[in-house]
C-alpha cells in the first residue's frame, strides 16, 4: 500500500487497482460547485483524479464564448496534458461538488517507476482524448448546428436519457442557447424528444439526418 493511501476515502475503494495505488500517492480534497481547478494558459504540473462528481473542461476566447472539451467523472482524470511542462491547455471547472486526488508530476513519475505498466495506460488516454478532440473539431468545421446537436445527443445519452440543460448543450456545441432552444422544440414537437424534468430529456426515436 502506498503511503498516502487511506483505504476509508469514499470512492477510493471503487477505482480499478492501478488508479486506487496512484492515488494513495495524492491527497483528496472536496471543491465546491464552480471551483476552477485548472486555468487555461497557466503553467502547473497537477493531476487531479476524480473521486465523485463531475468536472468539465473547457476553453473560451477573448470574448468569453467558451467550448466544452469533455466532461469528466469519477475514474477519470485530467491536467495530464501539462505534465510536459507547457502551460495548460484548456481549464477545469467543478460542474458539481466534487472530491478529486490531486498529484503532482514528481508522485505522477514515481507512480510510473514502482507501476511502468501505468505508463501505457496514461498514453492510451491521452490518444483517445486526442482522438476526441479531432473529432469535435471536425464536426464543428463540417456540421452544421443540428448535425453537432445529433452528434452530441446520440454520443452522450445512454438508454435514452439526456442529462443536459439547453445552456450546456450551447456551450457544448458552439453556438446560442436561444439556437438550441429552438431546435429542442422542433424535436419535442416531432416526437423524437420528451421532457422528463428540467434538464431532463428522454429520447423517443433516432434523430432524423436532417432537420
Amino acid at each position: 500500500m502506498d503511503k498516502n493511501e487511506d483505504i476509508n476515502e469514499p470512492g477510493l475503494l471503487n477505482l480499478p487497482d492501478s488508479l486506487r495505488l496512484l492515488a494513495g500517492r495524492g491527497f483528496a480534497r472536496s471543491y465546491r460547485r464552480g471551483t476552477l481547478l485548472i486555468e487555461e494558459g497557466t503553467q502547473g504540473d497537477s493531476l487531479y483524479l476524480v473521486l465523485s462528481g463531475s468536472l468539465r473542461a473547457f476553453g473560451c476566447d477573448a470574448r468569453g464564448r467558451e467550448v466544452t472539451y469533455g466532461i469528466y467523472g469519477p475514474g477519470e482524470y485530467v491536467g495530464e496534458m501539462s505534465l510536459d511542462g507547457g502551460p495548460r491547455s484548456a481549464s477545469v471547472i467543478c460542474e458539481i461538488p466534487s472530491r478529486c486526488v490531486m498529484l503532482t508530476r514528481a508522485s505522477l513519475l514515481e507512480h510510473i517507476s514502482a507501476h511502468p505498466e501505468f505508463a501505457l495506460e496514461l498514453l492510451t488516454k491521452v490518444i483517445r482524448r486526442a482522438r476526441a478532440a479531432t473529432l469535435s473539431t471536425k464536426q464543428l468545421a463540417l456540421n452544421d448546428v443540428y448535425g453537432r446537436l445529433k452528434a452530441l445527443l446520440e454520443s452522450d445519452v445512454e438508454a435514452g436519457d439526456v442529462h443536459l440543460t439547453h445552456q450546456a448543450m450551447a456551450t457544448r456545441l458552439g453556438c446560442s442557447r436561444e439556437m438550441v432552444s429552438k431546435l429542442v422544440k422542433d424535436l419535442e414537437q416531432g416526437g423524437y424528444l420528451v421532457r422528463v424534468a428540467n434538464g431532463h430529456y428522454k429520447r423517443l426515436k433516432s434523430l432524423p439526418q436532417r432537420w
